[in-house]
């Protein structure tokens, strides 16, 4: 089967040959609604793609590249312009290659990177690629990365028959509870980084773009991570959504009318984004609106997962309960090594995952307002992230830095 005019393997857990069959007869495409242009266009942005990593890596080292993220599944977004239809979603390629992916990435990833930056600037959109090995993915436990990678993807190199040991990862039941918590973690990050833009002296149109992204990005992880707590999440934001709308009634989820409409307009701008028009003053008010209903979400979904009551963001801040305890002491050492240095050892925190101090940071930079008044909260913030800084832009720039190390 030709790579790049196979469709998406992309099927629903539990009826994996029907759905498979009813894909594979209809003609792949990367968006829902893009013009012969724009797919023409990512075609050959594929084509190349495959061809600058087959002269990179040596074939014997080379397992398989696959297309994911929205693009992969074929829900990726487009971009009306006044030059016509452009991508806008990030492209993600994965990398898989045979041998120890540490040694890989030191092989390969400074060569890959450069690839990257060479075809962003053709595809118009950003390139990027994870490296990994199939091995190591057969042998991980299900994510809602690998869920998302196994059921909705694209082969550049490779043959679908080389995930015949991932079918674990096809099961969306089975993803854990602390994935929910990641991806709130990653999109409310969004919209602490969103928050500082909004209190620049001088708001572009750039600025603009990356706000108004970022609430939806959150707004769509609202509902998504709703359906991971129910078992009920899915591959396709089609699906999810009208998973969300049937999920249950106002009663048992007082919030969930609201995570429906906002999750609603996650989905439109995913499929359907635009440059960003609003003034400040109304980005501010959308901004607000969904960090109060994100905070909301963040302690239903805390509360059930870790099975402790929080009052508010600050509660579940200063709690001591172990935020990553899915994650094996021993390795949380070695991340604690990589991420901080010896600081943590001398602590007598180094068993505990270095992702905690972002758990624990973010709902009070976030939510609490009272966080640069309170002598007491404001030492908290800086020995989680190990600094002395006062002002919000040194601890954000401290805070981005470990997020990126630890996310």
């Amino acid at each position: 089967m030709n790579a790049l005019t196979s469709p998406p393997v992309a099927t629903a857990a539990g009826n994996h040959s029907s759905e498979t069959r009813v894909l594979r007869s209809k003609p792949p495409r990367f968006t829902p609604n893009g013009g012969h242009e724009l797919e023409a266009h990512l075609a050959r942005t594929c084509q190349k793609i495959a061809a600058g990593i087959r002269g990179l890596v040596p074939p014997n080292t080379l397992e398989a590249v696959l297309l994911g993220g929205g693009y992969g599944r074929g829900e990726g977004g487009v971009l009306l312009t006044a030059r016509g239809e452009r991508p806008y979603n990030d492209l993600e390629f994965y990398v898989f290659l045979r041998g120890n992916r540490h040694l890989n990435e030191l092989r390969f990833g400074r060569a890959l990177h450069v690839l990257g930056e060479i075809l962003t600037l053709q595809a118009g959109v950003e390139v990027e690629f994870k490296l990994a090995s199939l091995g190591e993915l057969a042998r991980s436990p299900i994510s809602m990365f690998s869920y998302d990678l196994v059921q909705g993807h694209r082969w550049l190199v490779g043959e679908p028959e080389l995930l015949a040991d991932c079918t674990h990862h096809r099961e969306a039941a089975a993803i854990p509870l602390s994935e929910a918590t990641r991806l709130l973690m990653n999109r409310c990050s969004g919209l602490l980084f969103a928050r500082e833009k909004l209190q620049k002296q001088e708001f572009t149109e750039a600025d603009a773009d990356f706000v108004r992204r970022n609430i939806a990005k959150a707004e769509l992880a609202l509902g998504d991570a709703v359906l991971v707590a129910h078992g009920r999440y899915h591959w396709s934001v089609h699906e999810r959504h009208r998973r969300i709308e049937a999920l249950a009634r106002p009663g048992s989820l007082p919030w969930i009318d609201t995570v429906r409409r906002h999750h609603a307009a996650g989905v439109e701008f995913k499929l359907h984004p635009q440059r960003c028009a609003a003034r400040r003053e109304e980005l501010a008010i959308d901004h607000a609106t969904v960090a109060a209903l994100a905070e909301k979400i963040w302690l239903w979904l805390e509360e059930r997962r870790l099975n402790t009551a929080f009052r508010n963001g600050r509660s579940y801040a200063k709690s001591s309960v172990r935020k990553c305890g899915e994650s094996a002491p021993l390795r949380n050492i070695l991340v604690n090594l990589k991420a901080l240095g010896i600081r943590p050892i001398l602590e007598g925190r180094a068993a505990r995952h270095p992702r905690e101090r972002i758990l624990n940071v973010l709902p009070l930079l976030l939510w609490e307002p009272t966080t640069f008044t309170s002598p007491d909260l404001l030492r908290f913030v800086q020995r989680e992230l190990q600094v002395r800084a006062c002002g919000l832009s040194e601890l954000l720039h401290a805070y981005r830095e470990l997020w990126s190390r630890v996310n």
